[in-house]
């Protein structure tokens, strides 16, 4: 399996790692390359194993999920995090977006739903389950309009929705990453947001993410 996505998993509940490893084993582009019971293991285990996602559930003894995304971060580790969690309150959802996270799916999601999750974060993209989407866009912020934006800015947004960092929008778009910057503050200066995933997210509600 050596074009495999390599995946480690994160949880402190041994029967749902379990499950999860004997679900993804019977994926032929899934390799579960190992497993840890909170987040400073998984940190640790990330740097040694190098996966290319990690399944982290958020609520976890000790080093909790949105802390681990914050190590993975500073530790510069290329990891996709995908959640996948219990608990989809705003309250949780953001700062583990915030943080870093790929994607946030429910532990109910479809086994066949979440392999295609991690294919799909792997990819490059944003990735929450329309639950999860709808608890944060209804109390979204931004009051702009699509109509305020540019057809360049439209673009930008559309690719941020994606998962897109500034680089990869450069070359997409043949644009400078200093030009991209420039899109990015002005789109979240017109539609009122504050950050690249309130963006995300108004982009989606917005039909601008497809």
């Amino acid at each position: 399996m050596a074009d495999a996505i390599r995946v480690l998993i994160v949880d402190d509940h041994q029967v749902v790692r379990r499950g999860l490893r004997t679900f993804l084993e019977v994926q032929d582009d899934i390799e579960v390359v190992g497993e840890a019971a909170d987040g400073a293991a998984g940190v640790a285990s990330a740097q040694e194993l190098r996966p290319d996602v990690i399944l982290m559930d958020v609520k976890m003894p000790g080093t909790d999920g949105v802390e681990a995304l914050r190590q993975l971060s500073e530790h510069g580790n290329p990891a996709r995090v995908l959640i996948v969690t219990s608990f989809t309150e705003r309250r949780t959802v953001v700062p583990a977006l915030r943080a870093g996270a790929a994607g946030y799916v429910h532990k109910d999601i479809d086994p066949g739903a979440l392999a295609g999750a991690i294919r799909s974060v792997h990819a490059g993209h944003v990735l929450l389950q329309p639950e999860v989407a709808g608890a944060l866009l209804a109390q979204e912020s931004g009051g702009g309009r699509p109509g305020a934006l540019t057809d360049r800015e439209r673009e930008v947004l559309a690719l941020i929705a994606r998962g897109r960092a500034n680089r990869e929008i450069a070359r997409a778009l043949v644009l400078s990453e200093k030009t991209v910057k420039t899109h990015v503050s002005n789109i979240l200066m017109k539609l009122d947001l504050a950050d690249r995933t309130q963006a995300a997210l108004w982009a989606v509600r917005h039909g601008m993410s497809d």
